[in-house]
């Protein structure tokens, strides 16, 4: 392969995710042949430069599977951000003796990872926590063809299938069918409707003298340690740090990469690292 680029180069799309798609759209797609001897130079000589190469040929297919994902109304940059991720599981774990080729298998890896993101982001309140409920969220996904209700006969062809009562279908299909309600007032809602949110059924509690002081004692307490934490990093670590959570223009990945002229993913990594640090003094 005639590209100079490096996997972490393009693990994440960045902004312009046109000019990412083009990009990885260009790659050339490795030969049967090719495929087979980069695999087995990986898994028997634990070859990089192969699974660079295994990567780079195969990062199209993240963004063929990403667009099917579009109708959850998700980025889809992170989507193939997290697809990536599977992707690297995937040939990592890959045996060239399976006798298959290696995109049938790193698929279940790429839609694992974008399964995982999309639970986790497509609504506030968690519709599916368990493996049966998760394959049940996207079969459900997939199979409604209208707005409407699934029918008596829908649901127990659904749960047949799936090998659950259907009262678990119903169950899922109301959880998917809800909407995020509202904590408080919204900004444009009338104020003679303020009774029905949900905040003023709660006692106030702010105004408790011992409350008061417990919660000064708690912030001075927590700054003096946050303050202790980052002093104790090094001086890149910090400057991150600083840069991307405690300054009012927040600093991007790509432009920290710049900076210290290293991969965006490298500086994530030290970004992470920097606040497992400061996160195990605040909870010491």
């Amino acid at each position: 392969m005639g590209t100079s680029l490096q996997p972490m180069d393009l693990m994440s799309p960045g902004r312009n995710l046109d000019a990412y798609i083009s990009t990885v759209s260009a790659i050339p797609i490795l030969s049967p042949e090719e495929e087979r001897s980069l695999t087995e130079r990986l898994y028997y000589q634990q070859d990089l430069e192969a699974a660079r190469q295994l990567v780079m040929s195969h990062l199209r297919f993240v963004v063929h599977i990403a667009k099917s994902y579009s109708g959850y109304g998700l980025n889809q940059a992170d989507l193939i951000q997290e697809g990536n991720v599977g992707l690297m599981k995937a040939i990592k774990r890959f045996d060239p003796r399976v006798g298959v080729r290696l995109v049938s298998f790193a698929v279940h890896w790429i839609k694992a990872e974008m399964h995982e993101f999309i639970l986790k982001n497509w609504r506030i309140v968690k519709v599916a926590t368990t493996k049966a409920q998760r394959k049940l969220f996207f079969n459900l996904r997939s199979s409604k063809k209208s707005l409407s209700w699934l029918t008596n006969d829908e649901v127990d062809a659904m749960a047949t299938d799936l090998k659950v009562e259907p009262a678990v279908v119903r169950e899922m299909e109301r959880r998917m069918s809800a909407s995020d309600a509202a904590f408080d007032l919204g900004v444009d809602d009338d104020n003679e409707e303020a009774y029905k949110a949900p905040a003023y059924y709660l006692e106030d509690k702010r105004n408790d003298p011992a409350r008061l002081v417990e919660d000064a004692q708690w912030d001075q307490d927590t700054n003096a340690r946050l303050a202790s934490a980052i002093g104790d990093l090094d001086e890149r670590s910090r400057n991150i740090l600083v840069q991307r959570w405690l300054s009012e223009e927040k600093a991007t990945l790509h432009e920290l990469a710049a900076e210290y002229q290293v991969s965006a993913e490298r500086i994530r990594q030290l970004e992470k690292n920097a606040m497992k640090k400061v996160r195990a003094v605040l909870e010491a």
